[in-house]
């Protein structure tokens, strides 16, 4: 389809979508005569426009109206603005406020935060689940004379607890002394090689007339047993679309009080929404998914601005979520921008 357009179709469609989406309203072929710098006529624009129409690229949303994209449309508008992105600068004042926030352990909800400042959408950070996440301590609590509370703290800072039943009171020192010997033994080790370290010590024979070690392996090994690393996700500006949606700048013919009950629920079902960025994300660098594109339609309202960051070790997903009516210019920059920033600071450049 792209390869069918001629350069006058093209940079007729690049105004109309760019008109379109700071305006909100049906392009005419008059003001594009007026406003694309092709010196055509109205009746030439008419021609190039109904050609348009016919490959599926722009539509008339009524009769008299003037045309607006399709997701098509925009599609071909996107794939010209990825294929004119420049690297980009530097952004030092953005990097030190994420170098402080990783010092603070909250990268990834400021990363989130900034995005959605800057974008005005919502924003997202995420880092999938990792079979490598390793044992960085475990405590145990005494939560009463037969129940202790096992907190796991894996690299990542993810926690996990887990109530375990015991069958013998257990005071504060044994407890302690537990921990120290755990941590001692088998911190360091991903959460996979600790269980069956831990499932292994417990077989040695010789452990069996230790008592504190005895005792220290079972919490251990209760605690560790459904402990499986889990996927961050910060996600931030949802009152960004709300504050479109009263000032009109979504679609409202497609983005209805539906569409976005569903979306939010999509939001909330954390999982669901990692399940859907992750089939998106399969390669490095910029991923942009537009209106049915996406293989939910509850998304279908939507585009989706996203983008990968890596060290080596830590690799993640950080992107923007917005109407199709979005500012795709503005969004593949700051997204961008805002993942180059991210490995920068994680691989402490």
């Amino acid at each position: 389809m792209a390869a069918d357009l001629t350069d006058r179709q093209r940079r007729i469609l690049a105004r109309l979508v760019s008109e379109y989406i700071e305006q909100g309203e049906p392009v005419s072929s008059a003001w594009l005569a007026e406003h694309s710098g092709l010196g055509l006529s109205s009746a030439t624009v008419r021609n190039l426009l109904a050609r348009l129409e016919e490959q599926g690229l722009v539509h008339q949303p009524h009769t008299s109206a003037g045309r607006i994209p399709t997701d098509a449309g925009y599609r071909l508008y996107v794939d010209s603005l990825l294929q004119a992105r420049r690297r980009l600068k530097s952004t030092g004042d953005l990097e030190n406020r994420l170098r402080r926030a990783d010092a603070a352990g909250g990268l990834l909800e400021n990363v989130s935060h900034e995005l959605a400042l800057a974008s005005h959408q919502i924003a997202f950070a995420m880092t999938p689940a990792s079979a490598t996440a390793r044992l960085h301590h475990i405590s145990f609590v005494s939560l009463d004379s037969h129940r202790v509370l096992v907190i796991v703290v894996a690299t990542g800072n993810q926690i996990t607890h887990k109530v375990v039943e015991t069958q013998e009171p257990c005071d504060v020192g044994v407890l302690e002394g537990a921990a120290q010997y755990i941590n001692a033994e088998f911190a360091g080790l991903t959460l996979l090689e600790a269980r069956e370290a831990i499932l292994a010590r417990m077989h040695e024979e010789r452990m069996l007339y230790d008592v504190l070690l005895s005792r220290a392996l079972r919490l251990a090994q209760s605690g560790l047993d459904e402990v499986a690393p889990e996927d961050t996700l910060h996600v931030q500006g949802v009152s960004f679309l709300f504050d479109g949606a009263l000032g009109g700048s979504m679609d409202r013919e497609h983005v209805t009080l539906e569409t976005l009950r569903a979306l939010f629920r999509l939001l909330e079902e954390k999982h669901r929404l990692v399940e859907l960025l992750t089939s998106y994300i399969d390669a490095d660098g910029l991923t942009v998914v537009i209106g049915s594109e996406h293989s939910s339609p509850d998304m279908h309202p939507f585009s989706l601005v996203a983008s990968t960051f890596h060290d080596g070790q830590r690799t993640g997903t950080v992107g923007v979520i917005g109407p199709t009516r979005m500012r795709y210019q503005r969004a593949i920059t700051v997204v961008d921008g805002v993942s180059q920033a991210v490995t920068r600071v994680l691989e402490g450049n």
